[in-house]
């Protein structure tokens, strides 16, 4: 192929790759330029992103550069660990990953409900949503110490996502029905869009191109699409269970989102550019929080075993993504309630909150064995600390 490649740079002078079909090239030179044209690399479509995106490296895995081991050179250095918001003790505790132990805790807001890495993967904000809205808080936590910073008073936050482009925080106010972007440092207002028939407005993914998203609305059963580049809503859809719609999370390809429905105990499936349901997929007891894998072919889906009326056994599917198609089920054994985490550097432990059961599991990726760690009441939206990928969309941990 060198060769070829010489004789191809020598004898390019003496014809236009461009030149008019009548023109008929040598047999040799002809030949040459079909192996050359051949052997080149696929050339793959860029995606028009929103501008100041970081642009998409692999169109068909948008998770490509949050794979396996592939930390930031700004995360590198963290500690490794995993907070854990406890919402009734209202504090965070923290667990060594390595050991499988709790370190330490540390006081925080009230009523903490999950622990987000921001944009640029320096702070961990600890999403304090208060008792009535009115008393909220979000406390930053240094990647690199593990300590906590003072809190910056924030109306409302339940949850808290990132405009792919970084330049704005999104705190979900959920009794508000209301998003509020934010300066994502100073957590500064800069405007509001108003979600008047989405109660409970809650969780969230980007499209690959990261121009609108996707939020649940856990209690009257339905999802909005907001127009991040224009800042407007859209439109809601009904989905067809009407449930209560938990996390989001899009396909690696982007062609579609799946949402978590812990009264459906299920999976929906939607396209995101027509906004429809087009399928669903069981999966078990109040399906609630969704993690793909390190590598981007298997998505984790939580089943918390509360399905809005009952209480159950809680699980862990595996969706195949390119199937859409459960291909393991992990039960926690001895009763459990597994709720919202993330996946280990390294793809190997999927790490997730026991809501109801004072407990954080660290699960095997491969044999769905399972590892009990005590710690405070109703533990909700852990974080693994540090993932790999570029920046962070929010949650905790949605790396792209």
């Amino acid at each position: 192929m060198a060769l070829l490649s010489r004789i191809w740079r020598k004898g390019r002078r003496s014809f236009a790759p461009t030149a008019p079909a009548s023109i008929r090239l040598p047999l040799p030179c002809a030949l040459v330029l079909a192996l050359y044209v051949a052997a080149a690399p696929p050339v793959r479509a860029e995606i028009d992103t929103l501008p100041g995106m970081p642009p998409v490296i692999n169109p068909q895995n948008l998770y490509s550069e949050a794979g396996a081991d592939r930390v930031s050179p700004e995360a590198a250095h963290d500690l490794s660990r995993v907070y854990v918001p406890s919402l009734r003790a209202n504090r965070v505790y923290v667990i060594d990953p390595g050991r499988r132990e709790v370190l330490n805790s540390f006081p925080v807001g009230r009523v903490p409900q999950h622990i987000v890495p921001s944009w640029d993967l320096k702070t961990l904000w600890v999403t304090n949503a208060g008792l009535r809205g009115a008393e909220g808080s979000l406390t930053p936590i240094d990647a690199k110490t593990g300590l906590p910073g003072p809190p910056v008073a924030v109306t409302d936050p339940y949850n808290l996502y990132f405009t792919p482009d970084g330049k704005s925080a999104v705190v979900v106010a959920e009794r508000l029905r209301r998003l509020d972007f934010r300066d994502p440092y100073t957590m500064a207002p800069q405007y509001s869009i108003a979600t008047p028939e989405c109660a409970g407005v809650n969780h969230a993914d980007f499209s690959i191109d990261g121009k609108y998203a996707i939020f649940t609305c856990e209690f009257n059963g339905g999802l909005i699409k907001v127009d991040i580049a224009n800042r407007k809503l859209v439109r809601r859809i009904q989905l067809s269970r009407g449930g209560m719609p938990q996390d989001v999370r899009i396909s690696p390809d982007g062609k579609v989102f799946y949402v978590a429905d812990m009264m459906a105990n299920g999976v929906f499936v939607v396209d995101g550019e027509r906004f429809v349901e087009i399928g669903f997929i069981p999966t078990g007891k109040g399906a609630h929080g969704l993690y793909p894998s390190r590598d981007g072919t298997k998505l984790y889906v939580a089943n918390r075993g509360y399905d809005g009326h009952r209480r159950g056994p809680g699980s862990v599917s595996v969706i195949d993504f390119a199937t859409r198609t459960v291909v393991a089920n992990w039960p926690i054994l001895g009763g459990g309630s597994p709720d919202m985490g993330n996946v280990s550097a390294d793809g190997k432990t999927l790490w997730l909150s026991g809501r109801y059961h004072s407990a954080v599991y660290a699960i095997d990726t491969t044999t769905g064995a399972v590892t009990k760690i005590p710690v405070g009441p109703e533990p909700h939206g852990l974080a693994v600390w540090p993932q790999p990928g570029r920046y962070s969309l929010g949650h905790t941990g949605n790396m792209r």
